[in-house]
């Protein structure tokens, strides 16, 4: 970016209204009324590793360091920030995760932390609390997040936490005073906010304190044999329930912004008076909707219904799963395969819009947020819808034949000279592979449908050499307009004497050819393609080649 446009981006940051810069100036109002402010701001995520780390989790990070990007600019990188990645790893598995190896082989390790579950997955990880945070942290890695990893196990039995878990027992009346109104009459018989670890069996125990001793630091419980058990509440000798845990990191970290999914909403004010008993200062926060799957249903880690994060990297960028993120996180969305090639195309439009945008534009464009303010400078000449069409036309196997397509048209590219590109075109080969190729299905042209498409072949024959995109496209207009079926009167500028086009006569190009229901400008597709193999396509259509060989693959 040249100097006069990073001082517009600048001088814009007042009327920048993202949702990142939003959440930044609250933060700063915090900040402003915080007495004793030692310089840096500290930014937390939470992670649950009961099952391997899902996109959701992703975004948690992804979203925090929006936010934590847009303070940093508002705040000209006068005030220090850090980012807390952490796991609640010292949570007992409550139950065994449906996409695991070998289910029964954890039956025994139910209710022990999570840290102390074997590794169902094998390799050099001690545990399946360890396995998952590292799958966590090999994504963050690779993405770039600058973060700060801590892990529940650790902060428990390092003694990070053994001063807020003394002035829980301390103000142990206090915290139940907030938690019992809270439970039914059942629950509140026996509920304990500490957790404590059974010395017999390494089980994470949800039982009554018979004694909390503030002034020596310990609480008593019958254990599992029956017996009483004096144990410290330091040392990793126990944890918190998850309400008062969250509450009292806050409150010993001294965290200044967390965001947490729409499912934690009503328990936020638990989370704040938590805080505020144990002396600390709720964070602000940021309530996030769900992701929901294909079927409109919650994704959860431990049923695995949900897209992860390896799955979504096999088809498309990182930086198209981050726009995913950006892109109205208070709205409930599905996520799911099919969402991957509208994220990818989004993120390349805003890429390549950014460099002509004024500085709120920009501001507010989704890639400043997802580069930190510095959007690489590309422009790619080509959609990746378009790139799986060309992909279901030449029934490509290997992104070498979309690139000899690539090179005819755009003289000059190469996948040297255009690595996004190339990146592009092996995710169109295996997105089209794995999810569009299994579904498509030709159809047979009718009648009206077989005189068009072989109107339209004998039009693209008579297209000058080296005709553009568009000219190609106003062919297929022109043909489709001849062809009552297809008329629309009522488009816009439509005339008795010049009607519109329906999208029927697109629809059509598309089941027939492509054996799709929809698909891009189809002049940009014949100008990749090439206007020779468009029109044997057409033939081949035509001569009923499509829908044979699809019946005999099936």
């Amino acid at each position: 970016m040249s100097d006069a446009a990073s001082d517009s981006v600048l001088s814009a940051l007042a009327d920048a209204r993202a949702w990142p810069f939003e959440e930044a100036r609250r933060l700063i109002k915090r900040i402003e009324k915080r007495k004793g402010f030692d310089g840096t701001v500290l930014f937390e995520t939470g992670y649950g590793p009961s099952g391997l780390p899902h996109i959701g989790t992703f975004g948690e990070v992804a979203r925090t360091t929006m936010v934590r990007r847009a303070f940093e600019a508002l705040t000209g990188g006068q005030i220090k920030t850090r980012l807390l990645c952490f796991s609640d790893d010292m949570d007992g598995m409550r139950k065994i995760p449906d996409n695991v190896p070998d289910r029964a082989a954890l039956e025994p390790y139910l209710q022990m932390p999570l840290t102390a579950v074997p590794n169902p997955f094998g390799g050099d990880y001690p545990s399946f609390g360890h396995h998952n945070n590292a799958m966590l942290r090999r994504f963050l890695d690779t993405f770039g997040f600058d973060y700060e990893f801590a892990s529940a196990t650790e902060f428990y039995k390092s003694g990070r936490f053994d001063e807020v878990l003394l002035r829980a027992a301390e103000r142990y009346q206090a915290i139940m005073d907030v938690m019992l109104p809270t439970l039914g009459a059942e629950r509140q018989a026996t509920y304990s906010p500490f957790l404590p670890i059974s010395p017999i069996s390494g089980r994470v125990l949800y039982v009554p304190m018979k004694e909390v001793n503030a002034k020596d630091g310990t609480v008593t419980f019958a254990d599992e044999d029956g017996r009483d058990v004096t144990l410290p509440v330091t040392g990793g000798n126990v944890k918190l329930q998850w309400k008062p845990d969250f509450g009292a990191r806050w409150a010993a970290l001294g965290v200044d912004f967390e965001m947490f999914g729409k499912d934690h909403q009503t328990n936020a004010p638990i989370y704040d008076k938590i805080c505020q008993v144990l002396g600390g200062t709720p964070p602000e926060h940021y309530v996030y909707e769900l992701f929901l799957d294909e079927n409109g249903e919650k994704i959860s880690k431990s049923k695995g219904n949900g897209l992860t994060i390896d799955e979504w990297l096999t088809y498309a960028s990182p930086e198209s799963l981050a726009l995913f993120m950006f892109q109205k996180p208070r709205s409930a969305k599905k996520l799911y395969f099919d969402v991957i090639p509208r994220a990818v195309d989004e993120y390349l439009q805003l890429l390549a819009a950014y460099p002509w945008q004024e500085g709120k534009a920009k501001l507010d464009n989704g890639v400043w947020h997802i580069h930190g303010g510095t959007p690489p400078a590309t422009e790619l000449p080509v959609t990746f819808a378009l790139l799986l069409n060309l992909v279901a036309a030449s029934n490509a196997e290997d992104k070498s034949v979309l690139w000899g397509f690539i090179k005819r048209h755009f003289p000059g590219t190469s996948p040297e000279a255009s690595p996004l590109l190339d990146q592009l075109a092996g995710y169109a080969v295996r997105y089209y592979t794995d999810f569009v190729k299994p579904k498509k299905r030709h159809r047979a042209a009718d009648e009206v449908e077989r005189a068009a498409l072989t109107a339209l072949s004998d039009a693209l024959a008579k297209a000058p050499s080296g005709a553009s995109a568009e000219d190609l496209q106003a062919i297929i207009y022109d043909v489709g307009r001849a062809v009552p079926r297809y008329q629309d009167f009522e488009a816009k500028n439509a005339t008795p004497e010049k009607p519109g086009v329906s999208n029927a006569w697109f629809n059509s190009i598309y089941e027939i050819l492509l054996g799709e229901s929809k698909g891009p400008r189809f002049g940009s597709f014949i100008a990749l393609y090439g206007v020779a193999e468009t029109r044997a396509l057409i033939a081949s259509a035509l001569n009923g080649e499509l829908v044979a060989a699809e019946e005999k693959a099936s």
